[in-house]
């Protein structure tokens, strides 16, 4: 049978008590989940609009525009064939639906406690951002956000991925799995597998666009993307499921995003402004780079101190943060 959990969190938004929904075959799941996969990246090869080559990068605006086109025709499809089969095989109701995609409610405690959650983990590289870069007046004034996306790559980066990829791998094929006999635990750990293998595709790409490049660091460029995307997906996918919210996780998904892997090794040290060299003495720029080092030693330390406290955080809240009742399955 499905996760009983999911039973019980639906039958409380709904009228009948009783309502229950049959299972769904884990083949008919899976069989879903590799032809949706394939379906959102097929398209980016099938046209010469989204195809890379030697002298047509995939950060081109026409690619990019082109893609986003394509990804939301297949994003759509998949969708509408996800709700026909919680519909015609599942025989669920619209408001099982929507509660099972995550698409309602929206979940605005539980988006911003799992935006606190994630932030957590990137302590520190929101004090490099932040503090060391001096961003945060950026941010403040809303420089920050108009220079990003004020591109196609930080639209394709920032709303578009995040949002056609949460839907896709979250919002579509984590509820198809959750309504097999597989439990809460193993749907976390498979379906981001579909997330991380959508992805090895880049591999194809770098090497179609640096030909000069070896197979070798090719292909553990590939795997270190593709581990990193598996990664995240565990946490989005657990994240989907004890919050019911699309929201949450896209969100989350955008904020990883823009900031990026953070640093485990090397000096923290605040961005050098652009312009002409500045004249000094010999005693003047001794002194001066004295106060750098003194300076880089302070804010790497801080770093660092932050980083670890962030991930000490992160594993102390990941459950408190993200408890909520509209959450789709329980776990144990």
């Amino acid at each position: 049978m499905a996760p009983t959990g999911l039973y019980q969190h639906l039958s409380s938004y709904f009228k009948d008590p009783e309502v229950t929904l049959p299972p769904l075959p884990a083949y008919l799941a899976g069989t879903l989940s590799v032809a949706f996969t394939i379906l959102y990246v097929l398209p980016f090869y099938l046209s010469s609009t989204t195809r890379p080559s030697p002298n047509l990068s995939r950060d081109a605006p026409s690619v990019i525009r082109a893609r986003i086109r394509f990804v939301s025709i297949s994003v759509s499809f998949s969708t509408f064939v996800t709700i026909y089969v919680l519909a015609v095989h599942v025989k669920a109701s619209g408001l099982e639906i929507l509660r099972l995609l995550g698409w309602y409610p929206i979940g605005i405690v539980e988006t911003f406690s799992s935006f606190l959650l994630t932030a957590l983990l990137f302590a520190g590289p929101l004090f490099e951002k932040a503090v060391v870069e001096s961003r945060w007046r950026d941010c403040i004034r809303g420089r920050t956000i108009n220079e990003t996306l004020s591109s196609w790559i930080g639209w394709r980066n920032y709303v578009a991925g995040p949002v056609t990829e949460e839907i896709m791998f979250r919002s579509l094929l984590v509820p198809l799995h959750l309504l097999t006999p597989l439990s809460s635990t193993w749907v976390v750990l498979l379906t981001p597998l579909y997330f991380g293998i959508a992805h090895i595709h880049h591999l194809y790409e770098f090497v179609l666009t640096h030909p000069h490049t070896p197979w070798a660091p090719s292909i553990v460029r590939a795997l270190i993307q593709f581990t990193y995307t598996t990664i995240f997906g565990w946490y989005a996918t657990f994240v989907f499921i004890r919050t019911g919210s699309l929201v949450s996780v896209t969100l989350a998904h955008t904020f990883c995003n823009w900031a990026g892997l953070p640093r485990v090794w090397g000096k923290v040290e605040p961005r050098v402004a652009i312009g002409g060299p500045v004249l000094r003495g010999k005693k003047d720029s001794n002194t001066e780079q004295g106060k750098e080092r003194n300076g880089s030693l302070l804010w790497s330390a801080a770093y660092y101190v932050l980083l670890v406290a962030g991930a000490i955080g992160f594993h102390s809240c990941l459950w408190t943060l993200t408890d909520s009742p509209r959450a789709l399955a329980k776990f144990g």
